[in-house]
């Protein structure tokens, strides 16, 4: 079935008349996710979850639109990965402020990015773009962050991890290689200890750190895993989705 709330699908016919009060853009990357995961992992994820949670937003007649997923993110430090793809920040900058300007001229004044990848930097980008476009109410989050994770896995990790490959074992498991693949996603950390502390910042160089790409175990990952991570983040997805509806723009501070 069609589904009216994914704008890839539906059709003028059903939109000539229709407003929508929320624009949802899954933003993603396409890049080396261990050996065992596709190239577009962070984009089935963003993608499935929006596209879920909407549904339910859609259901208590909650107007929200889902634009089409940006597939390349930024991978400024693994330009040695073959075919792992790049876009500056300067770019992501060029490419919504075109969206926007859409979104502004037609009475759409809610924008959520919903990311998906870790080397996405959307604050920013939405500083900058707040500026040129008074009207607009420009959010964005990372799902990784919206719970706990230690209460879902037993390993930590960043990349092609636990998590990441409960999901796609959830989500696409046509698309995982057989666990004798997975590498061990084991991590090379800095030398100079202030960066492993979390309080001073440099980019990691990705090939000098991993050498089977990933970032974490992904060793006790499981389909079931996966479903209930992915249940969790859709049902707080769905309320904020909600709530970004329901918001008045001249009245967000209590």
């Amino acid at each position: 079935m069609i589904r009216p709330y994914v704008l890839a699908e539906t059709n003028w016919e059903s939109l000539k008349d229709e407003r929508f009060d929320l624009a949802v853009l899954p933003w993603g990357a396409t890049e080396a996710h261990n050996y065992h995961l596709p190239y577009g992992t962070d984009n089935y994820q963003a993608q499935s979850f929006v596209e879920a949670a909407a549904k339910m937003s859609w259901e208590k007649g909650k107007k929200v639109i889902v634009l089409p997923t940006i597939p390349f993110g930024v991978n400024t430090g693994q330009k040695d990965i073959y075919l792992d793809m790049n876009l500056n920040p300067s770019t992501q900058l060029a490419i919504l402020k075109d969206i926007i300007t859409v979104l502004n001229r037609q009475g759409i004044y809610k924008l959520l990015l919903f990311n998906g990848h870790g080397g996405n930097n959307f604050k920013p980008i939405v500083r900058e773009l707040g500026l040129l476009f008074p009207d607009m109410f420009i959010s964005f989050s990372f799902f990784p962050q919206m719970l706990d994770k230690t209460q879902y896995f037993k390993e930590k990790g960043d990349h092609a991890d636990e998590m990441e490959t409960s999901l796609m074992l959830y989500l696409r498991p046509d698309l995982v290689l057989p666990n004798d693949k997975w590498g061990s996603g084991d991590e090379k950390k800095f030398k100079i200890k202030a960066f492993n502390e979390g309080w001073v910042w440099a980019e990691r160089q990705w090939s000098k750190v991993s050498s089977d790409t990933g970032i974490g175990n992904p060793e006790f990952a499981t389909a079931e895993k996966g479903e209930h991570f992915f249940n969790d983040i859709t049902i707080k997805l769905d309320e904020l989705f909600c709530a970004l509806c329901e918001a008045d723009l001249k009245d967000l501070y209590e």
